[in-house]
């Protein structure tokens, strides 16, 4: 009898395949897919995206969600003298009166915003041990010595001193600015195995942040403010749009 029950379920289960039980974050869902043939792709039917510059055009890019977000949950971090790349948006928007020392570094001389010129995979200029912490958003995919940079950055952070990053996984990977020097995309493990090479493994923290929806979204260029909150903090690790580190250096 338990047998014949087992056949009936069975064959219920094969011919009912738009109904799929699965574990994720060891939570069960139930998703019910379309048939074959059904999918209604609407506005995401073609073969050029929405926007091609990341979504600025229509509100927040959906990286720059994460991103934030990463950085507001680290802000007691942004403290003292901070090193930040490019300009020192992140370092005045999360640091605010914690901040003694803004430095803004950049790898072109002339910047009028920037205190240091240096490039990261040879900075032997920039003393050791005097930043409390370095934001460096979306800038390690551009070097191509990602190694050089990560020993650069341990040696000028102090006792201590914290290195907030982010890097894209799945993303757009040409533009104008970028799409000369866009070198590398990461995953969580190739991120691990990076940072490790530079600081002690238990003072590395990795995270990716993502989903099916939040990646597509982004390919096509939609704002953050297109989708619900939470949609963008659902989490799959199948999709890792983006990749956050936090790494203290050694006391």
């Amino acid at each position: 009898m338990k047998y014949i029950k087992y056949l009936i379920r069975l064959i219920t289960l094969q011919t009912r395949p738009e109904s799929v039980d699965r574990r994720l974050g060891g939570v069960r869902q139930k998703e019910s897919y379309p048939s074959v043939g059904k999918v209604q792709l609407g506005d995401l039917r073609r073969v050029t995206p929405i926007s091609r510059c990341w979504g600025y055009d229509r509100g927040l890019p959906i990286d720059r969600y994460y991103i934030e977000n990463f950085l507001l949950r680290h802000s007691a971090d942004i403290q003292g003298r901070v090193l930040e790349i490019g300009d020192n948006s992140y370092t005045r928007k999360f640091g605010g009166n914690r901040v003694v020392v803004s430095d803004v570094l950049h790898v072109v001389e002339g910047n009028p915003m920037a205190t240091i010129f240096a490039d990261l995979t040879c900075a032997d200029h920039i003393p050791s041990e005097i930043f409390d912490c370095i934001i460096l958003t979306q800038t390690l995919h551009l070097i191509y010595d990602a190694r050089a940079a990560l020993r650069t950055l341990y040696r000028i952070l102090k006792p201590g001193g914290i290195l907030l990053a982010t890097f894209p996984g799945i993303s757009q990977n040409y533009d104008h600015n970028w799409g000369e020097c866009w070198y590398w995309s990461f995953t969580t493990l190739s991120a691990c195995r990076l940072f490790e090479e530079a600081f002690p493994a238990a003072d590395i923290s990795i995270h990716a942040h993502g989903n099916v929806l939040a990646a597509i979204s982004f390919l096509h260029g939609l704002a953050a403010e297109e989708l619900q909150k939470e949609e963008l903090d659902f989490n799959d690790p199948g999709y890792e749009v983006l990749i956050t580190a936090r790494a203290v250096k050694q006391v």
